[in-house]
């Protein structure tokens, strides 16, 4: 398979297209040196693009580094500093840079948000929260009532903390607001919409006081932990699927 042919792979589930209002520029953002013929057998998978992750994705071995948060944006930018450290790795190691933004957060069932309505358990799912006219979670009832504590346990994998628990809801939880990432805002949809708990990666301090005056409860995760899911789960779809050899690589910023 050949990087213009994983494109096309990627794209035909992906629905990039339908995402044209992202800030971020889907897809290939860097090529390898012969995107027509030069045959992909690794694939690494990362939240972020950067220095460290492109590095151990050349020591994998990788052809092609899949990522959610990619180097280019929608604006110009000089290749000087830091962005130019990122792009040489890419160019010294002969490795292609693929980006998935906003189109990896939504999709289902392999985005981030679905990965984790499904760690909930989420029945009578329905859409939830925009951005730029997009739309990106998903709201919807856990099977039982639960505690907050064991809704943040529920969401995380083991050993996993969240970054911040406000408990200012109902003690018994039921209806979930789900957007991974830095979508600390749209708990002002969850509370419109009633819902008991609201669910992010993010928690800014000037949304504190907003929380706790609305009696919601709201969990940020993590915009790392909540945005794992989302790129581990295209890479067990190849590996099913295409057999490719696939590795993450994980560089946890702690945020």
């Amino acid at each position: 398979m050949t990087l213009n042919e994983l494109d096309k792979y990627f794209r035909s589930f992906l629905k990039i297209e339908n995402f044209s209002n992202d800030l971020a520029i889907n897809g290939i953002q860097i090529e390898n040196s012969d995107p027509r013929g030069k045959e992909i057998k690794k694939i690494a998978f990362a939240v972020d693009a950067c220095e460290e992750t492109v590095e151990k994705a050349a020591c994998a071995g990788a052809d092609v580094l899949f990522v959610h948060h990619g180097l280019f944006w929608g604006h110009c930018q000089a290749v000087t500093g830091s962005h130019y450290k990122r792009v040489a790795g890419f160019i010294k190691n002969d490795i292609a840079l693929y980006a998935c933004h906003i189109p990896l957060d939504a999709n289902e069932p392999y985005g981030n948000n679905y990965g984790l309505a499904d760690r909930l358990g989420l029945k009578n799912r329905e859409p939830f929260g925009t951005w730029r006219g997009m739309v990106l979670g998903i709201k919807g009832e856990l099977e039982k009532e639960v505690f907050l504590e064991d809704l943040a346990r529920m969401m995380l994998e083991d050993g996993q903390k969240p970054l911040a628990v406000l408990p200012f809801g109902k003690k018994m939880i039921r209806t979930v607001g789900v957007i991974s990432g830095g979508a600390a805002e749209d708990v002002e949809d969850a509370v419109s919409e009633g819902l008991d708990a609201y669910i992010t990666g993010e928690a800014g301090h000037e949304i504190y006081h907003f929380v706790k005056e609305s009696g919601i409860n709201f969990i940020a995760g993590g915009h790392y932990q909540t945005e794992t899911i989302g790129v581990n789960l295209i890479k067990k779809k190849v590996e099913n699927e295409l057999g490719l050899e696939t590795v993450f690589i994980d560089v946890p910023s702690g945020l």
